[in-house]
């Protein structure tokens, strides 16, 4: 079961907070934002965000259940440990579980434990993730993964805070908050009988839906240079400069893989800069709409323009087409169109299957 244990993250007690004051929205306050671990931060001052923000300051310091929602690589384990630090369970364990890596025949060990002998290769007894979190919060990413005959589990120690262990007949009391995390539209797999109504309504508490980045490009100057930052603290390389020019052909993107991709576009352009520009013509992929060309005053001043829930979804659709073509039908591994797309592998499978997009196999 080693392998299992890399699936989770344990985070027992807070470091000293990392802040960034954001710029205050109309006449409120300006909030500051604590995480986890030093090494990550909820950067960023757009009204999108401090929307989302001001909700988690009303949420954080109580025990409902919250259920974060977008897409994905927009932070929602960020915020999820943001939740965890401005609670009173703070200084008890964080754990996150990835419902998506866990195979299906060991779910119900990975979230309950067994007992010795409960099944071949059960040598010793093991504690499941919810009796490691007892005390603390227990974050279940990509929860919409979750098999149907798990969900009644789960769902009864959402209502009863009990649960059996495999293999023992013993029931086991547990204290937990329950934070998940989906970019999935749970509403939907419910109305196609592939989600528990019961266990969506449990869990859909208090929702908070996190923004894409590109609803939010203001964001974009900040967190290319915290990134930058970063990148050449971690690869001892001199930080490039971040221009006017290179700010509006960053916002010019549309970031389907959200602050991820931005990330890893951001790195790939340090590790090419060598020292020198930031070289985003070779490592922003033209997908799109974005070109190597310089951009013109006029073509970034078109933040005004606002787009239907259809237009979106139909820019959306045509991007993961275009994608999957440039990369001949490859979805997985070096060179597939997850990787293209800055995405999990699943993540694109389950938005593939949402647009009913077919797949050829990759030749």
């Amino acid at each position: 079961m080693n392998a299992a244990s890399s699936l989770v993250d344990i985070i027992d007690t807070p470091c000293k907070p990392d802040r960034f004051a954001a710029p205050p929205l109309s006449k409120s306050r300006p909030v500051d934002i604590d995480c986890v671990s030093s090494s990550c931060r909820i950067v960023g001052g757009s009204r999108a965000l401090r929307q989302v923000l001001l909700q988690v300051d009303a949420v954080a310091p109580t025990e409902a259940t919250v259920l974060i929602t977008g897409e994905s690589g927009t932070g929602k384990e960020l915020l999820a440990k943001e939740l965890h630090t401005r609670s009173h369970r703070s200084r008890r364990p964080f754990i996150k579980v990835n419902c998506s890596a866990i195979p299906r025949e060991i779910f119900e060990s990975e979230f309950f434990g067994h007992a010795q002998g409960a099944f071949t290769g059960a040598v010793r007894e093991r504690p499941g993730r919810f009796q490691t979190a007892d005390g603390g919060t227990i974050f279940l990413d990509e929860v919409g993964e979750l098999p149907v005959e798990m969900q009644a589990k789960l769902l009864r120690v959402l209502q009863e805070g009990e649960y059996e262990r495999v293999g023992d007949d013993r029931t086991r009391k547990v204290d937990v908050r329950v934070i998940a995390a989906t970019n999935q539209n749970l509403a939907e797999e419910v109305r196609a009988h592939r989600f528990r109504h019961d266990l969506f309504y449990r869990l859909n508490v208090f929702p908070l839906e996190l923004p894409p980045l590109r609803a939010r490009k203001e964001d974009i100057p900040p967190l290319a240079t915290y990134a930058i930052a970063r990148v050449s603290t971690k690869h001892r390389m001199p930080s490039p400069p971040l221009t006017a020019q290179d700010i509006a052909y960053l916002q010019r993107y549309d970031w389907p893989g959200n602050i991820r991709e931005l990330q890893n576009v951001i790195e790939r352009a340090v590790i090419l800069s060598r020292g020198a520009r930031l070289r985003l013509d070779i490592a922003l992929p033209r997908v799109g709409g974005a070109t190597s060309e310089p951009l013109s005053p006029s073509a970034t001043r078109r933040d005004d323009v606002v787009l239907t829930d259809r237009e979106c979804r139909d820019r959306e659709r045509q991007n993961l087409v275009r994608a999957v073509e440039r990369c001949e039908g490859r979805i997985y591994g070096r060179g597939g169109a997850a990787e293209l797309l800055g995405i999990n592998p699943t993540t694109l499978a389950s938005r593939l299957r949402a647009f009913k997009i077919a797949v050829a196999k990759a030749r």
